[in-house]
């Protein structure tokens, strides 16, 4: 049986709200569409990729930021934006890998759960790659993936009527004192990293997009069909 088939829209380094935009637009053209269960060359949905072009703090379902703290973000040139993401705040900005598949859950044969440990694995994956073997998934609240008690690796989706939103963001080569204004993912006494501090070496997005999709496909056991235009 043929897998199912996945669009890939890789949109550069784009506004996060340009992002959100054609994140929406997939949204609603999933919703549209009859729901089916997983079949041979079935479309699943869409996968886009994009680097940050400025520094955006966002909050989840869960809030994670007072008015007070965010006029705070602001006032240090930062956006700041609600989502409908899981999870508390968390930062996003340029040198970070930022993936959201828009995924029918059904045409994938996954459920939610293992849709967020699927993207888990592809970020471990990714930093095995780039010989960082101690990467690994941790069990709630712990969400993302770690190297010890450093977060490299933020995770926090949607999920409605069986299909996704949202992602992960991956530090590449981010300015990681961006994070020193908020508490990451609400979390007390953790660090954060990227791929250039642990391998000390400037690593970028462009760089590990190529290891990232060979993980997605082998992990999500679909194809990828490149995208043109994110129309």
């Amino acid at each position: 049986m043929r897998q199912p088939a996945v669009r890939l829209l890789r949109l550069g380094r784009v506004p996060y709200a340009e992002l959100l935009g054609l994140q929406d637009r997939w949204l609603r053209r999933l919703q549209a569409e009859p729901g089916t269960e997983a079949s041979s060359g079935t479309e699943a949905g869409a996968l886009l990729l994009c680097e940050p072009a400025g520094p955006v703090y966002t909050a989840g379902l869960r809030g994670g930021l007072t008015p007070e703290e965010t006029a705070r973000l602001r006032a240090l040139g930062a956006e700041v934006r609600v989502t409908g993401r899981g999870g508390l705040a968390t930062f996003h900005g340029p040198g970070q890998l930022l993936c959201h598949p828009v995924l029918d859950l059904r045409r994938l044969g996954l459920r939610l759960r293992m849709h967020v440990a699927a993207l888990e694995a592809c970020a471990v994956r990714l930093c095995e790659l780039q010989g960082l073997q101690d990467a690994r998934a941790r069990s709630p609240p712990y969400t993302g993936v770690w190297l010890d008690d450093r977060k490299i690796c933020a995770i926090g989706v949607r999920c409605g009527r069986h299909i996704t939103s949202h992602g992960l963001a991956l530090n590449c080569s981010t300015d990681l004192t961006w994070f020193e204004h908020i508490v990451p993912c609400g979390l007390v006494g953790t660090g954060v990293t990227s791929l250039s501090k642990e391998l000390q070496r400037h690593v970028t997005v462009d760089e590990v997009m190529p290891p990232f999709l060979v993980a997605f496909k082998e992990i999500y056991k679909c194809t990828l069909i490149s995208e043109d235009s994110p129309n």
